[in-house]
C-alpha cells in the first residue's frame, strides 16, 4: 500500500466533497439500500453520487514533523490508523466502508485523538511465509478467524489481506507478506486465511493481483512474462483462492503486465477474474495505483483508493461526454453495493473495541511453533532441556524481529524476545550479556537516522565480542545460541551483501563461538529470525543445529523457546527454496529489473519511481521447478524440514492405474521415532514432455498428519482431478493434460520422493478453454531444459 505520509503530494482535498443534494418532491422517500433493490438504489443515484462511491475518501495524513494540511482536506476516520474509506451516501442508506491493512494483523493506530486513557493494540501474528511453512490449512483458518474477530471488534469492514504474490526471488522486499514460491501453497493458504476471516462477518482483499514480485520502481514497472508462466505460476494461486474462498474484494497491483497496468486490464480483471474464475466481489486499486481512472472503470476496477480529486473529475467528465458508458458505471456501483450489504457497517454492528487479545496471542504462539523449520540437527543437539545455562548471542536474541515493515507491520502491545522466552521456559541466561546487548542496541538505534513513516529503519551492526569473552562463556555455560536477524519491508528489496549473505562480523562470531564451545564438547545452535532465505552454505558446517524461526510474531521468543526446549516438536517445511548461493537463483540476472533511460514517466507521482521493466525469462521454472529440472543443488530444498522424531512413508497407492477424470492417491505415514510429532506429506507429479516442456516434478497436493505417537500410523489420501494435472498450452489457449505415463510421488521434500507409482493418461484431455490474453508484444526468450 502507498504510505500515508506521501499523500500530501496529491490533490486529495477536492475529493472530500459535500454529498450532492438532490431536491426531492415533497413527502417523497428515496430508495434505501437493503429495503429497495440494488437496481432501484442505483437508479436513484446521481452521477456524482455514483462516482463518489467508486472513488475513496482520500487520506488523513497528519504525520508528526510534517506540515499539517488544511482542515478541509481531512478524511474523517472512524478507526484511527485505518488505511482508507469509501464515501457514504446517507440519503440512500449507504454507509462508508472502513479498510485496514493487515497481512500479519490489524494495522490501526494504538491511540486516538488525544485520548490517553485507552490503547487499541492488535495481535502481531507470524508472517505469512511462516504460516505457509506449517503446511496446515486448518491452522491458517484458525489464525484468520482470530484476525477476523479483531477486524470486526475494531469496527473495520475489510482487511487488506492476504498478500499472496509468488516468491520469484529471495530478495523480494515483501516476500515475508507472501506465502511461497509455489502457487498451490499460496492459493490454498490464502483460501484458508480468507475463509477464517470471513466467518466473522468481515471481508478480505487478496493482493497484489498480479505479478508484483519486486518493490523496485513498483508503480512504473512493466512485468514482461509469457502467457504460460503467467497462468501456471503467477495467476494460479489467485485462481485457487478465488474459487475456494470468494473473498469480498481483490486488490489490483501497482505494476503493468506486458504493457498494461493491471488495474486497467480488462483481460485480467473481467475476462479472467470474473468470467473464467467466477469472482463475485469488487476490485480495488492499490493505493494510488494506475494512471487512468476511466480505463480502470472500463477494466472492472470498481474502487479507486485512496481516492484523489483528479480521478473523480475524470470519471465525471467521461460519463458526461459519453466516453464512459453509464452501463459500466452502474455495473461498478452495483458491485460495490453488493459488498456493502454484507458489511458490519451496513448491518450496524455494535463493535466493542475489545478483542480477545490474550486468546489471539495464544493462537499466534501456536501458529509460530507449527511453522518453524528445523534445518539442521547434528547429533541431536536439539532439543535441550532446562535448567540449562545458555550463552545467548546476537542482537536479534534480545531485539526479536516479530514481523516486517510497511503496511505489513502491526501496532503490537509487546514483543517477547528470545532471552525473555528462554528465561520463562526455565533456562538461565547470562546477565552480563543481557545488559551489554541491551545497552549496545539502544546506543546503535539512537545513532541511526529516523526513518520516514512506513519505511524500514536502517539495520544496526552486530555487536562484536572479544574472543576471550566467548571462551569464558564456553566454560561457564552449557550451550550457545546465536540468533541471526534480518528484516525487510515495503518500498525496497533486499540486497545480497550482508543481507542474503552473513556479514564478516557475523561470520567471525559464528566461527569463534563454534570453536570455543566445540573445544569444550558443547553444542552451538543458530536461530534464523529472518524475513526470507539467507545464505547458509558457508557457515552451517560450523554449527550443530539451525532453527528457522522466520519472523514469528509478538510471542516469538516464547514460541522459539517452545521448540528449542522440545515442548513442541518442529513440523514445519520450507515453502520456498534456500539456494546455495544467490547466483543459483534462476531470476538472479533479471531481478529486480532495469530502469528505462529516457522513458516518459507513466504517472505524475514523484514517489512512484521511474519507468522500468523486468523480464521473467525463467518462465515456469521458478523455485524448485528450476533447481530440480536444471540439476542445481539447493542448500535446503523446497518442502524440507526435520523433526525430533522420524517418519516413514508407505507405498503410494492409486484408485486406478489408468486416469479418467480423477484418481485417489493414498499412503500410510508412520512415526518410527521416539517422540510424538506431525508429518507433512507432499504429493508431486512428473508429467510426460511431449508438445510442452515441463518441470521434472510439480507439487499437486499436500497434507499434514495429526499428532502421531511413536509407532502410530495415519493413512493420508488425496484426490487428483484433471485440472490438477494440466499444463497451459498457449498455442491453443487451453489447460491440457497430455497423454502418456505420469509418475505420482509422495515424499517429504522436492529433493526426492520417498515412494512413487506410475499412472497412464490414455489420451489428451482438454480441461479448460480460454482465449489469448495478456500476451507480451514479443515472445519472451525463456530458459529451457536440455
Amino acid at each position: 500500500m502507498f504510505p500515508r505520509h506521501l499523500a500530501r503530494y496529491f490533490a486529495t482535498a477536492a475529493l472530500v466533497l459535500a454529498l450532492v443534494q438532490v431536491p426531492l418532491a415533497q413527502n417523497s422517500q428515496p430508495p434505501q439500500l437493503g429495503k429497495s433493490s440494488i437496481k432501484e438504489v442505483v437508479a436513484a443515484m446521481t452521477t456524482e453520487e455514483k462516482v463518489k462511491l467508486l472513488v475513496g475518501m482520500g487520506f488523513n495524513f497528519n504525520i508528526p514533523g510534517l506540515p499539517s494540511p488544511p482542515d478541509e482536506v481531512q478524511t474523517p476516520e472512524r478507526v484511527t490508523g485505518a488505511a482508507g474509506r469509501t464515501h457514504a451516501i446517507s440519503r440512500l442508506g449507504i454507509p462508508s466502508l472502513t479498510l485496514s491493512d493487515g497481512p500479519a494483523g490489524v494495522r490501526i493506530s494504538p491511540t486516538r485523538g488525544g485520548d490517553n486513557t485507552k490503547t487499541y493494540y492488535a495481535t502481531g501474528f507470524p508472517i505469512a511465509t511462516l504460516l505457509a511453512s506449517s503446511w496446515d490449512t486448518d491452522l491458517v483458518t484458525r489464525v484468520g478467524a482470530a484476525m477476523g474477530e479483531e477486524v470486526r471488534d475494531y469496527g473495520i469492514d475489510v482487511l487488506l489481506a492476504p498478500a499472496m504474490n509468488i516468491h520469484r526471488n529471495p530478495l523480494g522486499g515483501r516476500n515475508f507478506e507472501y506465502y511461497s514460491e509455489d502457487p498451490l501453497i499460496a492459493g490454498k493458504m490464502a483460501a484458508a486465511f480468507v475463509n477464517g476471516i470471513q466467518t466473522k462477518g468481515v471481508g478480505t482483499s487478496i493482493k497484489h493481483f498480479a505479478a508484483n514480485n519486486q518493490e523496485f520502481n513498483r508503480m512504473q514497472s512493466n512485468t514482461i512474462v509469457s502467457e504460460r508462466a503467467l497462468r501456471e505460476i503467477y495467476l494460479r494461486g489467485f485462481e485457487i483462492a478465488i474459487k475456494e474462498s470468494q473473498p469480498w474484494t481483490v486488490m489490483s497491483s501497482y505494476n503493468l503486465i506486458n504493457g498494461t497496468y493491471t488495474s486497467q486490464s480488462r483481460d485480467l480483471l473481467t475476462t479472467i477474474l470474473r468470467n473464467e474464475w467466477g469472482f463475485k466481489g469488487l476490485v480495488m486499486t492499490d493505493w494510488f495505483g494506475g494512471n487512468n481512472a476511466v480505463e480502470q472503470m472500463r477494466a472492472g476496477n470498481e474502487v479507486l483508493m485512496p481516492g484523489i480529486a483528479d480521478q473523480y473529475k475524470a470519471i465525471i467528465n467521461a460519463v458526461n461526454d459519453g466516453t464512459l458508458s453509464k452501463q459500466i458505471l452502474d455495473q461498478n456501483v452495483e458491485r460495490v453495493l453488493n459488498v456493502i450489504l454484507q458489511s458490519p457497517s451496513f448491518k450496524k454492528f455494535n463493535y466493542s473495541d475489545k478483542p480477545d487479545l490474550t486468546g489471539h496471542a495464544q493462537i499466534g504462539r501456536e501458529a509460530a511453533t507449527e511453522g518453524m523449520v528445523l534445518l539442521q540437527n547434528n547429533s541431536a543437539a536439539l532439543p535441550f532441556s532446562s535448567p540449562a545455562r545458555v550463552a545467548l548471542f546476537g542482537n536479534a536474541s534480545y531485539d526479536l524481529i516479530a514481523g516486517g515493515t510497511g503496511s505489513g507491520d502491526v501496532n503490537k502491545k509487546y514483543v517477547v524476545s528470545l532471552d525473555q522466552g528462554l528465561a520463562g521456559a526455565g533456562f538461565t541466561i547470562d546477565d552480563s550479556l543481557t545488559t551489554e546487548y541491551a545497552a549496545f542496541i539502544k546506543d546503535q538505534k539512537a545513532k541511526r537516522p529516523k526513518p520516514a513513516p512506513f519505511m524500514m529503519p536502517a539495520p544496526i551492526r552486530e555487536m562484536p565480542l572479544e574472543n576471550d569473552r566467548v571462551e569464558k562463556f564456553a566454560t561457564d555455560t552449557d550451550i550457545a545460541v546465536f540468533t541471526l536477524g534480518r528484516n525487510s519491508g515495503e518500498f525496497a528489496d533486499r540486497v545480497v551483501e550482508n543481507d542474503f549473505t552473513v556479514s564478516p562480523t557475523e561470520f567471525t562470531l559464528i566461527k569463534e563461538i563454534s570453536n570455543a564451545f566445540h573445544s569444550k564438547g558443547k553444542k552451538v545452535v543458530v536461530v534464523l529470525n529472518v524475513a526470507g532465505p539467507v545464505e547458509v552454505a558457508s557457515w552451517r558446517s560450523l554449527v550443530d543445529a539451525i532453527l528457522l524461526a522466520w519472523q514469528p510474531g509478538q510471542d516469538g521468543g516464547n514460541a522459539i523457546a517452545d521448540v528449542l526446549s522440545g515442548k513442541v516438536n518442529p513440523s514445519g517445511k520450507l515453502p520456498t527454496t534456500f539456494p546455495m548461493r544467490y547466483d543459483d537463483v534462476p531470476s538472479a540476472k533479471t531481478f529486480p529489473g532495469r530502469e528505462l533511460t529516457g522513458a516518459t514517466p507513466l504517472i505524475n507521482n514523484p514517489f512512484g519511481g521511474k519507468p522500468a521493466e523486468v523480464t521473467y525469462d525463467e518462465g515456469i521454472y521458478v523455485g524448485y521447478r528450476y533447481y530440480n529440472t536444471f540439476g542445481v543443488a539447493p542448500a535446503y530444498a523446497f518442502g524440507y524440514g526435520l523433526s525430533y522424531t522420524t517418519f516413514s512413508h508407505g507405498d503410494v497407492k492409486l484408485s486406478a492405474a489408468k486416469f479418467a477424470d480423477k484418481v485417489t492417491v493414498s499412503t500410510v505415514v508412520t512415526n518410527t521415532g521416539k517422540v510424538t510429532g506431525k508429518e507433512v506429506v507432499e504429493l508431486y507429479v512428473s508429467a510426460p514432455r511431449k508438445k510442452l516442456q515441463k518441470p521434472t516434478q510439480e507439487l499437486r497436493a499436500f497434507g499434514k498428519t495429526r499428532l502421531l505417537k511413536p509407532g502410530e500410523s495415519e493413512t493420508v489420501k488425496f484426490t487428483l482431478s484433471a485440472r490438477d494435472l494440466a499444463s497451459f498450452d498457449p498455442t491453443v489457449s487451453s489447460w491440457v493434460v497430455e497423454a502418456g505415463n505420469y509418475t505420482v510421488s509422495v515424499g517429504d521434500s522436492a529433493a526426492g520422493p520417498n515412494s512413487s507409482v506410475k499412472m497412464v493418461v490414455p489420451r489428451d484431455l482438454v480441461v479448460e478453454k480460454s482465449q489469448r490474453l495478456l500476451s507480451p508484444a514479443q515472445e519472451v526468450k525463456e530458459i529451457q531444459p536440455k
